[in-house]
C-alpha cells in the first residue's frame, strides 16, 4: 500500500517517492491512425484514450470496473486506459499536445494542467458541463481549475491536511495530548517545549511543493494582486510567515534537513519516533502502519494547523480534456461518469482520499466511526470534516515553477542568515514581478 499511495497530494503533493510502474506511457498509441480506423468503422463506435498517474497496478480492478460500467451504459464508446508514472506525466502530456497525439482524458493536478491551459489547449468545462452538474462539485475546488477565466478541468479526488501527532511524545514532553496545536503560534511553543524536554523535534515544515506558499496564504499574505501581474506578499503578513520559519530554523527547533529535504523526510522521522507532529494527508498513515505500527497506535489526529485566516488547504486532482480530442463530448461524458458520487465513494473506500462531489460526504463512511476504530479511521473523519471549508490555496499561475523556486531560494537565504528577511522578500518580490510580466 505504501507505493500505491504515493500518487497523492496537495496537494499539495508534488514530492512523492514512488518508483515508476512498468505499464507507463509507452503504451500511448498513434492517435491519427486510431482516428482513421474509427472513421472506417460502420458500427459508429469510437475509442477514447484515458491517461492516469501512477494508479496501476494497485487500482486495476477499480479503474477497469468503472470503465466496464461506463462502456455497458455507452456501447458506442470504448475506453483505452493508459497509466503513466507520476514523474513522467508532465513531460509526456506536454509532448503529446505538441505532437498532436494527446489523450482524450487525462488525470492531472491543477498546476500540471495549468501549463496546458496557458496554451489554451484544454476544453472549457464551464461550457462543456451543464450548470446543474457543475453545482454538484465543491465550489472552491471547481474554481481551483480556473485559468484566465476558463475552467480547464473536472475535480476528481481530494485530500485535506491534518495534524497527526504522537501522543506518547506529547506526554513525555509534559504537553497535553488532548490539546494539540491549532495555529502556527502554538506550534512554535510546542516546538520549544518538545526540544527542551526531550531533545526531539515537534515540527518539520515541508518547504517543497506548494507548502511554503500555502503557509503564507494561511498567515494572511496575498501572493499576487488580483489580476496576477505583480507580487503582493512583501507585506507584514508575508514577513511574519518568513519570520516564523526563520526563527524555527535559527533556534534549532526544526531539523536541518528542512532546507534540503521535503515531506518524505518528515514521514521518515515521524515513523522513527523522532518527530512529534506530521502535518500531512491521512493517506500517509498507511505508510506508518506498515513501517512502524507502534507509532500508529500512539497517533491521534486533529484539524490542520493554520494561521490567522483560519484557511484550510485542500489538495486536488482533476480530469482534463484536450481540445485536440476528436471526441470531446464522449470524453467529458466519461470524465463526469468516473467522478460521479457513486464511483468516487467506491474509490475513497479503497484508499484514504476524499470526494469532490459534495453530496458524497453524506455517506456514513465519511462521518461515522466504525466499531473499534483505528487511528486511520479517526483521521478519515477529521479529514472529511474539513472539506466543506477547505480550498485550494495556491491558484494556477503562469510560470508557476519559476515563482515557487524564486521564493524558496529567498527564504533559504534568510534562514541561513545570508540575507535579512526584508532583503529576502525584496529580492523575491522583484523576481516575481519580472516573471509575472513575461
Amino acid at each position: 500500500m505504501k507505493k500505491a499511495l504515493t500518487f497523492l497530494l496537495f496537494f499539495g503533493l508534488m514530492f512523492f517517492l514512488a518508483a515508476c510502474s512498468d505499464n507507463s506511457g509507452e503504451q500511448t498509441s498513434d492517435k491519427n491512425n486510431e482516428q482513421d480506423q474509427e472513421e472506417g468503422d460502420n458500427s459508429g463506435q469510437v475509442e477514447i484514450e484515458f491517461w492516469t498517474m501512477q494508479l496501476s497496478p494497485t487500482f486495476d480492478d477499480y479503474i477497469n470496473g468503472v470503465i466496464e460500467d461506463f462502456e455497458a451504459e455507452n456501447p458506442n464508446i470504448k475506453v483505452k486506459w493508459v497509466d503513466v508514472p507520476w514523474a513522467d506525466m508532465e513531460k509526456k502530456i506536454l509532448s503529446a499536445v505538441a505532437s498532436e497525439t494527446a489523450p482524450d482524458v487525462a488525470n492531472l493536478n491543477p498546476q500540471f494542467a495549468s501549463k496546458l491551459a496557458e496554451l489554451d489547449a484544454l476544453v472549457n468545462m464551464d461550457e462543456a458541463v451543464p450548470a446543474d452538474i457543475r453545482d454538484d462539485y465543491f465550489e472552491g475546488v471547481w474554481k481551483s481549475n480556473t485559468f484566465n477565466g476558463k475552467t480547464f478541468g473536472i475535480p476528481w479526488y481530494l485530500s485535506t491536511q491534518l495534524t497527526m501527532y504522537n501522543a506518547d511524545m506529547f506526554e513525555a514532553a509534559g504537553l497535553d495530548p488532548d490539546n494539540p496545536p491549532k495555529t502556527f503560534d502554538e506550534v512554535y511553543e510546542v516546538a520549544e517545549t518538545m526540544k527542551e524536554e526531550t531533545g526531539k523535534y515537534a515540527f518539520f515544515p515541508p518547504l517543497d511543493g506548494s507548502h511554503l506558499l500555502e503557509t503564507m496564504v494561511m498567515m494572511g499574505a496575498d501572493l499576487t494582486n488580483e489580476d496576477m501581474t505583480r507580487a503582493a506578499f512583501n507585506s507584514s503578513e508575508g514577513k511574519k510567515a518568513f519570520q516564523f520559519l526563520v526563527d524555527l530554523y535559527q533556534n534549532e527547533l526544526i531539523p536541518r534537513e528542512a532546507l534540503t529535504e521535503g515531506h518524505g523526510k518528515a514521514i521518515d522521522m515521524y515513523q522513527a519516533g523522532e518527530l512529534a507532529i506530521l502535518a500531512s494527508g491521512p493517506q500517509f498513515l498507511n505508510t506508518v502502519k506498515e513501517n512502524a505500527p507502534e507509532i500508529l497506535e500512539a497517533t491521534r489526529s486533529s484539524t490542520q494547523i493554520t494561521g490567522k485566516t483560519g484557511k484550510m488547504k485542500v489538495d486536488a486532482m482533476n480530469l482534463v480534456v484536450p481540445k485536440q480530442s476528436n471526441h470531446q463530448e464522449e470524453a467529458v461524458k466519461f470524465a463526469l461518469f468516473i467522478t460521479n458520487a457513486e464511483n468516487q465513494i467506491e474509490f475513497d473506500k479503497i484508499v484514504p482520499i476524499l470526494p469532490s462531489i459534495e453530496s458524497a460526504l453524506d455517506d456514513p463512511f465519511f462521518n461515522e466511526l466504525p466499531e473499534n476504530p483505528t487511528p486511520i479511521d479517526r483521521a478519515r473523519i477529521v479529514s472529511a470534516s474539513q472539506l466543506k471549508n477547505g480550498e485550494v490555496l495556491v491558484p494556477p499561475m503562469k510560470n508557476y515553477e519559476d515563482l515557487k523556486t524564486s521564493i524558496f531560494e529567498a527564504l533559504q537565504a534568510a534562514m541561513l542568515g545570508e540575507m535579512t528577511i526584508d532583503e529576502a522578500l525584496d529580492q523575491a518580490e522583484q523576481e516575481w514581478n519580472e516573471i509575472l510580466s513575461n
